[in-house]
């Protein structure tokens, strides 16, 4: 399966050599600096980014865009076709990065059925650096309504979750090297 999106957030394949690398999706909610981080982390990586939003169905976006939160029926659609997608390019042995809020362990759960091998990379920080973050910014269909709706939803990393921990008052690059320097702890993936 090719990238799924066209958009100028997927980034393709630059380095041959990424039998070592886990699939990853950069969660955390809105405004947490999971594109800019996924982007940057599979830039170093040498392996495609994918923005989660950019698969969101057009009812999902326009739901969003009048502030009106996603529920379940609206979400887990989506989840599939990004453990779809991830799960074709690493049959294909080309793991990806993939941007996705992530925030239930259900829905990690979901994407784990896809893709067992998946590291998540949870983005988290204080709520009020994440709303001035979402002030500073402009996004297509995350209105600042909806902050605190993901923020009640969010269920944290367990301990027997694939995940590294970051804190998003680094800089993307100090978060970068955190992330590599974590890796080599999931280096033999699960099958």
């Amino acid at each position: 399966m090719t990238s799924p999106s066209a958009s100028p957030r997927s980034i393709p394949n630059t380095n041959a050599s990424t039998s070592t690398v886990p699939p990853l999706v950069v969660m955390g909610v809105t405004s947490s600096g999971k594109s800019t981080v996924g982007m940057d982390i599979a830039e170093t990586l040498g392996i495609p980014f994918t923005d989660g939003d950019d698969l969101h169905p057009a009812s999902n976006k326009a739901k969003m865009a009048a502030g009106i939160p996603l529920d379940d029926t609206d979400r887990w659609p989506w989840l599939h076709v990004i453990g779809e997608y991830m799960a074709a390019e690493l049959a294909l042995g080309q793991p990806t990065v993939v941007a996705c809020s992530a925030l239930k362990r259900s829905y990690r759960d979901l994407l784990r059925e896809h893709v067992p091998s998946v590291v998540f990379v949870h983005l988290t920080g204080p709520a009020d650096v994440i709303r001035d973050r979402m002030l500073a910014r402009t996004h297509e269909f995350m209105p600042t309504a909806l902050l605190t709706s993901q923020l009640a939803t969010l269920e944290p990393i367990e301990s027997d979750e694939r995940a590294i921990l970051v804190d998003i008052t680094a800089t993307p690059a100090e978060i970068v090297r955190e992330v590599q320097r974590r890796l080599p702890e999931f280096a033999n993936p699960l099958v």
